[in-house]
């Protein structure tokens, strides 16, 4: 398969996966699947894969290693690759695996267990507790192997605030300070400029619950999951207060148009045209944002070290820490229906080299997991990332990783988007997350906050 685009419905994945002829490999056992999302403006997985399939099969005669490039958002991403699992011969050898989907895809069946081969690895010794954490299941086992971390925070345009008489470097204590400086643009600029970017809304998915609405609740004391208690939450204040800062984006024009904000690949559209083009000022964002800027992208843009910058998103009233952050990452997992998972860990392993890690972390804007790798000259040298964004490690938070979560993360999505198109309140949104909370996880499993 060569980047066939999909559709969101099973039978048209299945079709599409029919069509393109993405069945196995006829179960051969020298024949390696690797699935991965290849998708808008990030090409570092492709082009990864590309490189050790072609060294892999050099070195080993005789092996195949079988690219399937998927060309889908997040959640489109794996829809495909769970429909891949359902059948045997289909499913692939190794997968690229958004760590917060592991938990749910060990309790399908889908991921194979790997700590034996971890625990044999040289390489393991470079990996830090960090990494160990992302790819560990609730049942203790180790499921993959992380390629990078991310961190969050508020890209901006430094020649756009000055213009509008935002202090540069910027550096925003609260919510009020990020909100002040998104009415300065608007002020200054007009409808030239969208002020503000904040993922909301169904069709930008985990973008919108993760780096839109979590980036916020993540600063007001309050969560979504109680880790000690084992129960979701509703009802917080800091849940609200979320809430209207996206009521407040959107009512007072100072976000993208909702139109434009409820475009699926309005995250390329801001990476690739209205950041380097003058037309956004300021995107709550994640630390790789520079892969579509560098040398290697798909449209660099060589200027964008002297125009862009990255600030910290502050926590609601400036409280302790002062600021925040989400992270997440991606791993590579091995597929339980992999006939021959000895091979599929040889590539992953190759996968996962320092030369290939390297590679992986400069062209993806990651912050390595790898020691050997965050002190190479090579990534030193390229690395992409603001020093604030490896920073920010130190107050990140991350995602419920439990098999509920996915359904939560759409009642966030759909509280967002009814807020911003002015379809609900706040409140009235925050009052139908909860119903549709309890719905999905049972109400012994809730519990009222505040």
């Amino acid at each position: 398969m060569h980047r066939a685009p999909i559709s969101v419905s099973a039978a048209a994945l299945t079709l599409a996966l029919a069509a393109a002829g993405c069945g196995g490999s006829d179960d051969d056992p020298d024949t390696i699947t690797v699935a991965y999302q290849d998708y808008g403006a990030f090409q570092a997985a492709h082009s990864l894969f590309e490189k050790v399939k072609e060294e892999f099969e050099a070195e080993n005669p005789g092996t195949t290693v079988e690219l399937r490039p998927i060309e889908a958002p997040p959640e489109d991403y794996q829809a495909q690759v769970n429909l891949m699992n359902q059948s045997p011969s289909e499913a692939p050898d190794i997968i690229y695996e958004d760590t917060f989907t592991i938990n749910q895809d060990v309790d399908a069946g889908y991921l194979l267990p790997i700590d034996d081969y971890w625990d044999a690895w040289p390489d393991a010794e470079q990996y830090n507790d960090r990494a160990d954490a992302g790819v560990t299941a609730l049942d203790g086992s180790r499921y993959g192997v992380m390629l990078g971390t991310d961190t969050r925070g508020l890209w901006y345009n430094t020649a756009l605030l000055e213009q509008a008489g935002v202090e540069v470097p910027w550096e925003p204590e609260t919510w009020d300070d990020v909100l002040e400086a998104a009415r300065a643009v608007r002020a200054e600029h007009g409808d030239a400029v969208a002020p503000l970017n904040l993922y909301s809304g169904t069709p930008a998915g985990e973008m919108a619950s993760m780096q839109g609405f979590q980036m916020l609740l993540s600063g007001t004391g309050d969560a979504l999951y109680d880790e000690e208690s084992r129960e979701w939450i509703t009802g917080a204040p800091g849940f609200l207060d979320s809430l209207e800062f996206v009521r407040t984006v959107y009512t007072e024009d100072l976000g993208l148009d909702p139109q434009d904000a409820l475009n699926p690949t309005v995250s390329t559209i801001n990476n690739e045209e209205r950041f380097p083009s003058g037309e956004l000022a300021i995107s709550l964002e994640g630390s790789w944002a520079t892969q579509s800027w560098i040398e290697s992208a798909n449209q660099p843009w060589p200027e964008w070290s002297d125009t862009m910058a990255f600030a910290a998103m502050p926590t609601r009233d400036g409280g302790d820490p002062g600021t925040t952050s989400m992270s997440g990452g991606w791993a590579l997992s091995l597929g339980a229906a992999s006939t021959n998972p000895d091979l599929a860990w040889e590539v992953m392993a190759h996968a996962l080299n320092l030369e290939n890690a390297t590679k992986f972390a400069v062209e993806g804007a990651q912050i390595p997991l790898r020691g050997d790798v965050a002190a190479s000259e090579e990534f030193t040298a390229s690395d992409p990332n603001p020093d604030l964004a490896t920073e920010l490690v130190d107050v990140t938070h991350f995602r419920p990783a439990y098999g509920e979560y996915p359904r939560v993360s759409l009642a966030i999505q759909e509280a967002m988007e009814a807020v911003m198109l002015g379809d609900a309140t706040p409140e009235e949104a925050a009052a139908t997350y909860a119903q549709e909370v309890e719905g999905i996880v049972g109400a012994d499993n809730v519990r009222q906050g505040g």
